[in-house]
């Protein structure tokens, strides 16, 4: 008998041992998130570093690996004070990992630039940076999952400001003028083709101010987007 409860309790050791190697979990402070081991990440970082698309610059900085609580970080992430060429400035910079880096270029190069000559007749200088790696749950919600933005997978971006230092802010400008409104849907809905997540007012509340941009993967294959 005490050897059949012996060998009961080392298999519910090993249980939690086998489920805290899939799930990991992290509380303190405000954050108290649930997440799982996704090997895809890793990989996909690697892949993006071994291809040589992303290298350092004077705006492009490689910095240490993140690591945070739980699953929270990266591998290799960098900082990214501007984009297209180094042309556009975001600030703050953006912590990020290396997939996001080219994506972020591609938006600004091909669907900010072009929307903001469109709707206003001149360049975009810089983007305003609301949020980019903090390891925290989903919308500031105890008990939610990771957020991609402890991946440092995704970017916020809450302002647009213009050549002539005209900004047009995500909260003013989604319901502004006629100019506005069109230049924000246009980079929205542009960056649904550069990012598998693209959350803006529409969404919810907790966007009411910025548009939320991430690389995250959805749905059986992960190759499904989500874009409101």
């Amino acid at each position: 008998m005490v050897v059949r409860h012996a060998r009961f309790a080392v298999s519910i050791v090993a249980l939690i041992a086998s489920g805290l190697a899939l799930w990991g979990c992290a509380t303190g402070g405000d954050t108290n998130f649930v997440a799982k081991k996704e090997p895809w990440r890793a990989a996909e970082e690697r892949a993006c570093m071994a291809s040589g698309s992303v290298r350092q610059t004077s705006f492009l900085r490689g910095r240490s690996a993140l690591n945070g609580p739980s699953m929270c970080g990266a591998e290799a992430p960098f900082e990214m004070s501007a984009a297209d060429g180094g042309r556009v400035a975001l600030k703050p910079a953006a912590m990020l990992r290396c997939p996001m880096i080219p994506q972020v270029d591609r938006w600004v190069r091909e669907v900010v630039d072009p929307a903001a000559r469109a709707h206003f007749g001149q360049s975009v200088v810089e983007l305003t940076v609301a949020a980019s790696y903090a390891c925290r749950a989903m919308n500031h919600v105890s008990g939610a999952r990771l957020s991609e933005h402890g991946y440092a997978n995704a970017v916020d971006i809450s302002m647009f400001t213009l050549e002539s230092g005209e900004r047009i802010t995500v909260k003013g400008g989604w319901n502004g003028t006629t100019r506005e409104r069109a230049f924000l849907r246009s980079v929205h809905a542009g960056a649904c083709q550069n990012f598998t997540t693209v959350l803006g007012p529409n969404y919810d509340a907790n966007h009411a101010d910025h548009l939320h941009l991430d690389l995250a993967r959805h749905g059986r294959d992960g190759l499904m987007r989500i874009c409101k």
